[in-house]
Protein backbone atom coordinates (compact mmCIF):
# COMPACT_ATOMS: atom_id res chain seq x y z
CA UNK A 1 0.00 0.00 0.00
CA UNK A 2 1.83 3.62 -1.01
CA UNK A 3 1.38 6.47 1.35
CA UNK A 4 -1.26 8.07 -0.50
CA UNK A 5 -3.44 5.32 -0.63
CA UNK A 6 -2.81 4.86 3.33
CA UNK A 7 -3.50 9.11 3.57
CA UNK A 8 -7.13 8.74 1.68
CA UNK A 9 -8.13 5.49 4.04
CA UNK A 10 -7.57 7.71 6.96
CA UNK A 11 -9.88 10.63 5.38
CA UNK A 12 -13.69 10.61 5.28
CA UNK A 13 -16.44 12.65 3.35
CA UNK A 14 -18.85 13.95 5.46
CA UNK A 15 -22.51 15.98 4.75
CA UNK A 16 -23.23 18.81 6.77
CA UNK A 17 -26.42 20.21 7.69
CA UNK A 18 -26.64 22.00 5.11
CA UNK A 19 -25.67 19.24 2.51
CA UNK A 20 -22.50 20.45 1.80
CA UNK A 21 -19.66 17.98 1.65
CA UNK A 22 -16.88 17.87 3.77
CA UNK A 23 -13.22 16.54 3.37
CA UNK A 24 -12.16 14.84 6.86
CA UNK A 25 -9.63 13.35 8.59
CA UNK A 26 -9.43 10.04 10.78
CA UNK A 27 -7.99 11.02 14.27
CA UNK A 28 -9.01 7.36 15.70
CA UNK A 29 -11.34 4.56 15.65
CA UNK A 30 -12.43 2.40 18.50
CA UNK A 31 -14.73 -0.21 19.29
CA UNK A 32 -16.65 -0.01 22.46
CA UNK A 33 -17.84 -3.98 24.18
CA UNK A 34 -19.99 -2.15 26.22
CA UNK A 35 -22.17 -0.69 23.83
CA UNK A 36 -21.69 -2.88 21.17
CA UNK A 37 -20.52 -0.27 18.82
CA UNK A 38 -17.50 1.38 16.96
CA UNK A 39 -16.74 4.89 17.18
CA UNK A 40 -14.37 7.05 14.65
CA UNK A 41 -13.11 10.40 15.90
CA UNK A 42 -11.96 13.31 13.07
CA UNK A 43 -11.73 16.28 12.44
CA UNK A 44 -12.62 18.80 9.05
CA UNK A 45 -9.57 19.07 7.02
CA UNK A 46 -8.34 22.78 6.39
CA UNK A 47 -10.01 23.84 9.82
CA UNK A 48 -7.36 24.79 12.36
CA UNK A 49 -6.98 27.44 13.89
CA UNK A 50 -3.95 30.14 14.86
CA UNK A 51 -2.67 27.91 16.91
CA UNK A 52 -3.04 24.56 15.10
CA UNK A 53 -5.97 23.34 16.75
CA UNK A 54 -9.14 21.21 15.80
CA UNK A 55 -12.65 20.84 16.53
CA UNK A 56 -12.78 17.01 16.95
CA UNK A 57 -16.43 15.49 15.97
CA UNK A 58 -17.05 11.94 17.28
CA UNK A 59 -19.61 9.52 15.69
CA UNK A 60 -21.18 5.80 16.12
CA UNK A 61 -19.67 4.21 13.09
CA UNK A 62 -21.28 1.21 11.37
CA UNK A 63 -18.81 -0.15 8.22
CA UNK A 64 -20.82 -1.52 5.16
CA UNK A 65 -20.34 -5.03 4.00
CA UNK A 66 -17.24 -4.74 2.01
CA UNK A 67 -15.41 -2.82 4.17
CA UNK A 68 -14.66 -0.02 1.82
CA UNK A 69 -17.64 2.53 3.22
CA UNK A 70 -20.21 2.53 6.19
CA UNK A 71 -22.80 4.61 7.85
CA UNK A 72 -21.76 7.57 10.19
CA UNK A 73 -24.29 8.14 13.53
CA UNK A 74 -24.90 10.60 16.18
CA UNK A 75 -23.46 9.83 19.61
CA UNK A 76 -26.97 9.00 21.53
CA UNK A 77 -26.44 8.87 24.91
CA UNK A 78 -24.44 10.51 27.75
CA UNK A 79 -22.52 7.23 29.15
CA UNK A 80 -21.42 7.06 25.42
CA UNK A 81 -20.57 11.20 24.89
CA UNK A 82 -18.52 10.34 28.49
CA UNK A 83 -16.92 7.09 26.89
CA UNK A 84 -15.51 9.04 24.15
CA UNK A 85 -14.29 12.34 26.42
CA UNK A 86 -12.19 9.62 28.30
CA UNK A 87 -10.76 7.95 24.61
CA UNK A 88 -9.87 11.73 23.73
CA UNK A 89 -8.24 12.35 27.05
CA UNK A 90 -5.91 8.97 27.36
CA UNK A 91 -5.02 9.62 23.52
CA UNK A 92 -4.10 13.60 24.96
CA UNK A 93 -2.36 11.99 27.96
CA UNK A 94 -0.25 9.83 25.14
CA UNK A 95 0.46 12.61 22.86
CA UNK A 96 2.13 15.08 25.61
CA UNK A 97 3.91 11.53 26.83
CA UNK A 98 5.92 11.79 23.06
Amino acid sequence: MTNEQEQEQRNITIVDEEGNEQLCEVLHTFDSEEFGKSYVLYFVIGSEDEEGEVEIFASAFTPSEDGEDGELAPIETEAEWDLIEQVVNDLDEDIEAE
